[in-house]
């Protein structure tokens, strides 16, 4: 669904992320992990069309979109979450909900799916969202996402912020999604859920690509078992 090849990207003086090459196929769970600062962020942003690429090729679906605005990559099929949420804090959760469905006109069933996949948004529903708290916000921001009814939804670390409880039901709801065919493509710190989630993974260190592997490789890995899961 997803090929991403020889992708650098970066800002003034120098890319951040360096000859990227990584694929997701339909119906996957991807990971992405790496440390702070280890181009995550950058490179998910160019992938949705927020970052301009210094080089390589975006496929989705075999047509490159590197060029393409972020709007028009949302009309083909896919939604971005970010880490910073990026809601409007003075709209109620309805409202955010139906905003996440522009251009089309938001439909009764999508709102009510994502309702009964969150339930504390459906009893919120009228509430402000900038008085909600940082578990609820990021259930928002992924409703609001999944209003686009996407193919691939692309998260950027979305247990940011959030307690360990609020960290674990996040990822139950991501695990529902996947069950119901979304393809979903994750960047995480919180290791140990985004391998419970996916299939394989990527570990990006100093923005390059330095080893991937499916989840139950890459958690025998020496050398990730000590890096990001604490095991000495």
């Amino acid at each position: 669904m997803l090929e991403v090849i020889d992708l650098s990207a970066g800002y003034e003086g120098g890319d951040v992320v360096n000859q990227i090459d990584f694929h997701v196929d339909e119906g996957e769970a991807v990971m992405i992990i790496g440390s702070n600062g280890a181009g995550k962020t950058t490179l998910f942003r160019s992938l949705i069309g927020l970052h301009r690429l210094s080089s390589g090729k975006v496929l989705f679906e075999g047509e490159d979109i590197a060029s393409m605005p972020a709007q028009r990559i949302v009309r083909l099929g896919i939604s971005f979450v970010p880490a910073e949420r990026h809601l409007f804090p003075r709209m109620s959760v309805q409202e955010n909900l139906v905003l996440g469905a522009y251009p089309k006109r938001p439909d009764t069933e999508t709102i009510e799916l994502v309702m009964a996949l969150f339930p504390r948004l459906a009893e919120r529903r009228r509430q402000h969202a900038g008085t909600m708290s940082g578990g609820e916000q990021q259930m928002l921001a992924v409703g609001r996402a999944l209003m686009a009814k996407p193919r691939l939804i692309v998260l950027d670390e979305p247990t940011t912020g959030l307690a360990p409880k609020l960290a674990a039901e996040a990822y139950e709801a991501l695990g529902v999604l996947r069950q119901r065919g979304l393809t979903i493509l994750v960047a995480e710190q919180q290791v140990p859920l985004a391998m419970q989630l996916s299939d394989r993974g990527y570990v990006i260190e100093n923005g390059a690509i330095r080893m991937e592997g499916t989840s139950a490789e890459l958690a025998q890995n020496p050398e990730v078992r000590h890096a990001y899961l604490g095991v000495v």
